[in-house]
């Protein structure tokens, strides 16, 4: 068993919930959040706020899978990820479960 989280911008939450579908991921929880992203120090010192850090509407989600639905997900992942034209991505993590109850 893993603990699969997925994080992307809110936009993204309909795509998500279809390649967790696709990867037959029957239960998952998730939350709307907000991403932040600090802009590096050139941006910053011509910026006219000068310290503004960029908020973006996100979702985390987050669904323990066996190691089959992994694997479909990551290839979904990447499959959505080069078909997009933006730079905003999906991003996912697999964390291995020591003890779980």
């Amino acid at each position: 068993m893993k603990l699969l989280v997925i994080t992307a911008i809110a936009e993204y939450a309909k795509d998500i919930k279809s390649i967790l579908k696709q990867a037959n991921v029957k239960s998952y929880s998730f939350q709307e959040v907000i991403g932040f992203k600090n802009p590096d120090e050139d941006v910053t010192s011509s910026n006219w706020f000068g310290t503004e850090m960029n908020e973006n509407e996100s979702v985390i989600f987050f669904a323990f899978i066996p190691k089959e639905n992994e694997i479909k997900v990551f290839e979904l992942v990447d499959v959505f990820n080069k078909n997009q034209d933006t730079l905003s991505q999906i991003h996912v993590a697999v964390l291995k479960i020591e003890k779980s109850n």
